[in-house]
């Protein structure tokens, strides 16, 4: 393996030289010993993006590290009794509320294969998700499509977050929370991660609950509303959801503060006039 540090970016033939290019300061080395990347192309790999202004470039190919419980293992050694884990889904489409899970994992009894949501597939997340509501501690929080237009979607996810963690009967006193902004209104100590669902075993296991959950309250509303396709694409702005506002119009759960419902609106409002 090669490494190079404090690399410049022009160095072209270096980066392709290398399996791994460090660039920055406070790069987590613990990563190295995943390597093993193949190919010739170099890719900023997003999962090692860090707040402390250093990355991490490998090949496509290459093994990327897993969660695991080192986060959740360092809160209970500082003395902290209930670790939850906290991720959100539903920033981006254009319909349905923005949807927070917090979990809290019993160390003793940790589902196997939990991952970040997005690299999993719909029957492994159905699984795990089962399995979590067994085994876990969880609880669910959303914020509703008239919040996302009042607030914005940032703060709208937030209050999502908050009321996830307000809602665990087994009260957590840290929060590992995926992102880089700590929620206003968090009463209890927390800890942000910026790609946290591949870092943390409990906020792997809070994408996975807060992704089924409302992907299966879009199959719901998608049979009152059946012309825009949220069995399938969650809300987001698909092909057939557009053609489906084209047809159909704007429903009560669409995001009327998201340019492409409010761009129609607007058009319609001229148009009427």
């Amino acid at each position: 393996m090669v490494l190079i540090r404090n690399a410049c970016a022009s160095k072209v033939t270096a980066f392709r030289a290398a399996d791994i290019v460090l660039t920055g300061w406070l790069v987590p080395f613990g990563i190295l010993s995943t390597c093993g990347a193949k190919g010739s192309d170099i890719t900023l790999c997003p999962a090692f993006l860090l707040e402390a202004n250093g990355c991490i470039w490998f090949r496509p190919g290459m093994k990327q590290p897993e969660p695991d419980f080192e986060f959740e293992t360092n809160a209970y050694k500082h003395g902290f009794l209930a670790v939850c884990g906290v991720d959100e889904v539903g920033r981006g489409p254009l319909a349905g509320p923005v949807t927070a899970a917090a979990v809290i994992l019993d160390p003793a009894n940790i589902p196997e294969g939990l991952n970040d949501s997005k690299k999993l597939s719909v029957k492994k997340r159905e699984a795990l998700f089962d399995l979590l509501m067994i085994q876990a501690h969880v609880a669910i929080g959303e914020a509703s499509v008239a919040e996302i237009d009042e607030h914005n979607i940032l703060r709208a996810s937030h209050m999502a977050m908050v009321r996830a963690i307000a809602g665990l009967k087994t009260r957590a006193d840290y929060a590992l929370i995926d992102g880089n902004q700590t929620p206003r209104g968090l009463t209890i100590r927390s800890e942000t991660l910026v790609k946290g669902d591949s870092r943390s075993l409990s906020i792997a296991a809070a994408s996975i609950v807060a992704k089924v959950w409302r992907d299966r309250l879009m199959v719901t509303l998608s049979q009152q509303y059946p012309h825009y396709g949220w069995e399938t694409n969650a809300g987001y702005g698909t092909k057939v959801h557009q053609e489906g506002l084209k047809s159909h119009g704007v429903t009560p759960h669409h995001r009327r503060s998201f340019a492409p419902i409010h761009n129609m609106l607007w058009q319609e409002k001229n148009l009427s006039r």
